[in-house]
């Protein structure tokens, strides 16, 4: 599988990526068994860059990318997830939330379940008009270093300003 440098200073990941949003019914039906195999076969074949969302099935897809991955070694994968959009109990879009709070509750949770102790790229699923883009980079920078998530030496790091 050909690699490619993720960003100008990010880890080296693979050619392709797998984007697992289908696997929690965002476009229909899914199946558990075939979205775990899918997932295995990704990594078999090379492919070490997985994407999520929380949001995707509510928590689901994260849950399951979880479980998929309980028994792989944390270094044989990335873990890329979009966070900040809000939904209803019936899978409506309610908009989008990047306050500092929301985004410190959001990554905790999805440490949760995904079980990991790092996400390697976080990132909003959308900018929020109301939140400064650059000031939710420099929260999630901070929440690394008070120790709410591990930052690996393979996390993107700050950049000063030019």
């Amino acid at each position: 599988m050909e690699r490619r440098p993720l960003g100008a200073t990010g880890p080296r990941v693979s050619a392709f990526g797998l984007g697992c949003m289908g696997m929690s019914g965002m476009y229909g039906p899914s199946d558990r068994a075939e979205s775990i195999a899918t997932i295995h076969a990704a990594l078999d074949a090379g492919i070490d860059l997985l994407d999520t969302g929380d949001f995707y099935g509510m928590g689901h897809n994260e849950m399951l990318i979880g479980e998929a991955l309980r028994e792989v070694p944390r270094d044989r994968y990335l873990l890329s997830v979009k966070f900040g959009a809000q939904r209803d109990p019936g899978g409506g879009w309610l908009g989008f939330d990047a306050r500092p709070a929301a985004v410190k509750t959001a990554l905790a949770y999805t440490l949760q379940r995904l079980g990991v102790d790092h996400v390697d790229v976080y990132r909003p699923a959308r900018l929020d008009p109301f939140f400064p883009y650059l000031t939710v980079a420099w929260v999630r920078v901070l929440k690394w270093r008070r120790g709410l998530a591990s930052c690996p030496s393979r996390a993107h790091r700050p950049r000063s300003p030019s």
